[in-house]
């Protein structure tokens, strides 16, 4: 990771995230879609390529071993098979291209914008890297709603990103600047363990954590470049797959056994299954809303 920039004047971490979680949060903490009586995921977060330029300590692609680069991506007939599942339940949440590897080193990107903008926004979130202005001014022309830029270099480049907007006329409000570049016990403001992937910063440890409940799994649909679903985006490790999207419709697999044992476990307050047994996350950042409707679901 390039350290220039470590020793000029710092933002301020915390209002970050605080930023983060405002504007996340008319999304994920609105009253929740109900079909056939059951709670839709607001956001459902895809990993296109499993691949990074970077190899950053506070993330599992640092270590080979757990996260290697197998440059695997999400085929069309996959993107077609969501899009066919999410129409048939008329889903109107939004989507987050992250996941485990740089969504913008996916090649096929404009033809997943385009079919599943018709269904909801979509938000990308990147290390910028790939960024240059015909990009950047292509992505704002496009459906995606919201680009957010995780800045690992330093300061300077909130003024770099800045100017590339004002070179592209792409509006500041189009892309969300997050400053990721601080060190050591510094990031344990940001990240958490990924369900006992990674050990970097000061982070509580699992045994630790106040409230073990967990809303993760009612608001969050992670779906892997070959269609696994996981419980949640901090399995790393890719323990759990509740079902694929190739085998199965996507309802069947969001209301099916698997994930409907592990948010009763959740809610109350056990994590003794991997990976979230292993995990320091603060599950009840958003999904309250979501919460509350299973758990009214499963009193009945």
């Amino acid at each position: 990771m390039n350290n220039i920039g470590h020793n000029l004047p710092k933002l301020n971490p915390k209002e970050t995230i605080q930023n983060n979680i405002l504007r996340k949060k008319p999304i994920l903490d609105r009253e929740p879609q109900i079909y056939k009586g059951v709670p839709l995921p607001s956001w459902i977060e895809l990993s296109l390529i499993d691949v990074c330029n970077r190899s950053c300590s506070f993330c599992p692609k640092s270590d080979e071993s757990i996260a290697p680069n197998t440059h695997q991506k999400m085929e069309r007939v996959l993107i077609d098979k969501l899009y066919k599942d999410l129409k048939n339940i008329n889903y109107e949440g939004a989507f987050t291209l992250c996941g485990y590897g740089e969504p913008l080193l996916y090649k096929d990107l404009e033809y997943l914008t385009n079919k599943l903008g018709e269904i909801g926004s979509i938000e990308i979130v990147t290390n910028g890297d790939p960024l240059n202005t015909k990009i950047l001014k292509k992505l704002y022309e496009s459906k995606i709603s919201q680009l957010v830029i995780s800045m690992y270099d330093g300061p300077e480049q909130v003024m770099y990103f800045t100017d590339m907007m004002k070179e592209a006329n792409v509006p500041e409000t189009f892309c969300s600047l997050r400053d990721r570049w601080y060190k050591g016990d510094e990031f344990a403001e940001y990240i958490t363990n990924r369900a006992g992937t990674v050990q970097s910063g000061k982070q509580i440890k699992p045994e630790d954590v106040k409230d073990k409940r967990c809303f993760y799994p009612t608001y969050h649909a992670q779906i892997d470049w070959d269609g696994n679903l996981y419980v949640c985006p901090h399995d790393w490790q890719r323990r759990n797959p509740v079902g694929n999207l190739m085998q199965k419709d996507f309802f069947e697999i969001w209301n099916g056994t698997a994930l409907t044992n592990i948010r009763k476990m959740l809610f109350a307050g056990i994590r003794d299954k991997l990976p979230c047994e292993s995990c320091n996350c603060n599950g009840k950042v958003h999904g309250e809303k979501h919460y509350e409707a299973f758990k009214k679901n499963f009193n009945k």
